[in-house]
């Protein structure tokens, strides 16, 4: 009898291998070993420069800083929010994709090492962040940024972190940035996806994500008091943030919230652009940068960028 392979295995075609990835990777065991691996050298091409800033005095929050050499003129820059369910990685994990970023639009780039839940749990990471972003601001003449074109960016609970900034930065009345960069981001604590089948979750599944949230808020998550800084989707007004891109995959745990608070952002007036990567899991492009579908998705991100903060300042 002949077996339908497209049926069984709903995998974008360049994806196929995602089959054998595991579905759920976030529990106590997974995330004791996951911090202990050590991490693969990521050589940096040149003329870009990583070094490594304190962000406060007690030297307890870090920020790599990715950036191509001084002209004389001011770049815009990237505040990159790495992912890892809020309980795992660093900045480290991303130096090869914001050294695309910065090589493609010419940017400098500050990625963030926030503390980690359940250790830290909210609000610290979101306010490691806010310090990132204040320091920014604070030394934009001293790292050659122009702090009109700020984008905050990051991914999966980076993406979760960079949309509770943004939100943050508002309710502060801080200068907003030009852009939210929401690559599949972890928006909401309550999140069933009814719309996909469990078993094509890949990396990050239901299971993950009760675990990443509990660790994260300090209490079980879809309770009726989590603030709207900790989970962004339960922020019922949307209005005056700035524009917003927001990618997700249709197999990805987080496609049906993501869908969800592009529509909510739009309602409420906000120019967003939606990327939906058809047949794509949770990291996809980190996972296989190489492939077609993932190199359209970061294209699709980089013109994000351009059309909201340029490629550079003008001589």
């Amino acid at each position: 009898m002949a077996v339908n392979i497209l049926a069984s295995n709903p995998f974008h075609p360049d994806l196929r291998g995602a089959r054998w990835l595991p579905r759920g990777l976030g529990s106590p065991s997974w995330m004791w070993l996951m911090r202990r691996l050590p991490m693969p050298p990521v050589k940096v091409p040149p003329p870009l420069t990583v070094t490594e800033r304190n962000i406060d005095e007690a030297g307890n929050v870090k920020a790599l800083i990715i950036s191509p050499p001084p002209d004389g003129r001011k770049r815009a820059a990237l505040l990159w929010i790495h992912g890892g369910g809020y309980i795992i990685g660093s900045p480290k994990q991303d130096l090869a994709l914001c050294a695309r970023y910065a090589q493609r639009l010419d940017l400098v780039i500050v990625a963030v090492d926030y503390r980690l839940a359940p250790e830290h749990p909210y609000p610290t990471p979101l306010d490691d962040c806010f310090s990132a972003f204040e320091l920014i601001h604070r030394e934009a003449s001293s790292l050659g940024i122009d702090p009109a074109r700020i984008v905050i960016g990051g991914a999966s609970a980076g993406g979760g972190l960079a949309a509770s900034l943004t939100l943050l930065i508002h309710d502060r009345r801080r200068p907003a940035p030009a852009l939210q960069l929401l690559v599949y981001p972890m928006l909401d604590d309550r999140t069933i996806s009814p719309s996909v089948e469990r078993r094509f979750h890949r990396i990050w599944n239901r299971r993950s994500n009760e675990f990443g949230w509990r660790s994260y808020l300090g209490r079980a998550p879809g309770g009726p008091d989590v603030p709207d800084h900790a989970a962004p989707a339960r922020r019922e007004d949307l209005s005056g943030l700035p524009p917003a891109w927001i990618g997700v995959g249709t197999l990805d745990l987080f496609h049906d919230e993501d869908l969800v608070y592009a529509a909510r952002l739009r309602d409420a007036g906000i120019s967003t652009t939606l990327e939906i990567a058809p047949g794509a899991f949770h990291g996809f492009d980190a996972i296989m940068p190489a492939k077609p579908v993932a190199k359209h998705f970061f294209e699709s991100q980089v013109r994000a960028i351009e059309q909201h903060v340029g490629r550079r300042e003008p001589a």
